[in-house]
């Protein structure tokens, strides 16, 4: 079966890899527009194995079609794709395209299906490999893997440990699947659908005013990006590595303390301990290092 890989950064290259070591016939990768001076990790996989590699800015053209139906592809494997693709490219290959996305489908489509599940305070989650259509992760399901988020997950954690590697998995094995004749195309329920747009700093704002359930989920479903800010004296401080801590004093965004572990920020209901912080547009640093850089003091209000 003659497949083509379309995708970019780690994810992508990790799924190349996966199929090129078992022995898959690849025989082109899709990968992103370059950005910048560094090649896409998928892309330098690929040149690096001796594979073709082609960047289109747009799948909406007939040629970019033609280009694609000249590999005479058997299946299309999608892995971390953020332009659209219709179906007139989606269709070519002879089983049609696949492709991983880290939610349970029909819940979370859209862009940032991982971080919107933490700060919404859900303890499960998971990854679908679906077929694509015209529409935003509408296309039916072919299989779905469920895994727990922890109290203290961030998104990082989510990712990299667990929907990572499982989505790699997941992938093989529906091309294995798709071989066999064994996939099927389970139609999405729409009544149980929701869709989030792209998580952004706009969206990750701390109210230290809401509940501390509320702020840690904020805090680690923006760990590391976008990265949950608040201010202080009227500049923008990035929170990550955060804990959630009961009880505690003071009013909502006052720091109550500050110990080698980070600094305590009093919230509505208890208090959390912010273990790093990114100033502006500085590094990401340990906040017991902020502190003495920039002399800040219990009694000092955020937010």
């Amino acid at each position: 079966m003659r497949i083509v890989v379309h995708g970019q950064q780690a994810f992508g290259k990790a799924v190349l890899e996966a199929l090129l070591d078992r022995g898959e016939e690849v025989g082109a990768v899709y990968v992103a527009p370059d950005k910048g001076s560094r090649p896409d990790p998928l892309k330098a996989a690929a040149l690096e194995r001796g594979l073709p590699v082609h960047q289109p800015a747009s799948y909406k053209k007939a040629e970019v079609w033609d280009e694609f139906r000249a590999l005479r592809p058997d299946l299309c494997v999608m892995a971390f794709v953020t332009l659209i693709v219709p179906e007139e490219f989606l269709d070519i290959p002879t089983h049609g395209t696949i492709q991983y996305h880290p939610s349970l489908l029909p819940k979370h489509r859209g862009p940032s299906s991982i971080n919107w599940p933490l700060i919404q305070g859900e303890t499960r989650t998971g990854l679908s490999i679906f077929w694509p259509d015209n529409g935003l992760d509408t296309g039916p399901n072919l299989l779905q893997k469920e895994v727990d988020i922890g109290p203290d997950e961030t998104l990082g954690s989510l990712y990299f440990d667990k929907l990572f590697p499982m989505g790699v998995e997941a992938t093989v094995e529906a091309v294995d699947l798709v071989r066999d004749g064994k996939a099927p195309k389970i139609v999405q329920d729409e009544s149980q659908a929701t869709y989030e747009g792209w998580c952004r700093a706009f969206d990750v704002e701390i109210d230290w005013k809401q509940p501390v359930a509320d702020v840690y989920n904020l805090i680690r479903g923006a760990d590391p990006q976008p990265g949950a800010w608040t201010r202080l004296n009227g500049e923008t401080l990035q929170v990550f590595a955060a804990h959630q801590q009961v009880g505690g004093r003071g009013s909502p965004g006052e720091v109550t303390q500050i110990k080698d572990e980070g600094v305590v920020v009093a919230a509505n209901g208890g208090e959390i301990l912010v273990g790093r912080v990114r100033a502006g547009d500085g590094q990401k640093i340990p906040a017991r290092e902020f502190v003495d850089a920039s002399g800040l003091r219990e009694g000092t209000r955020l937010g």
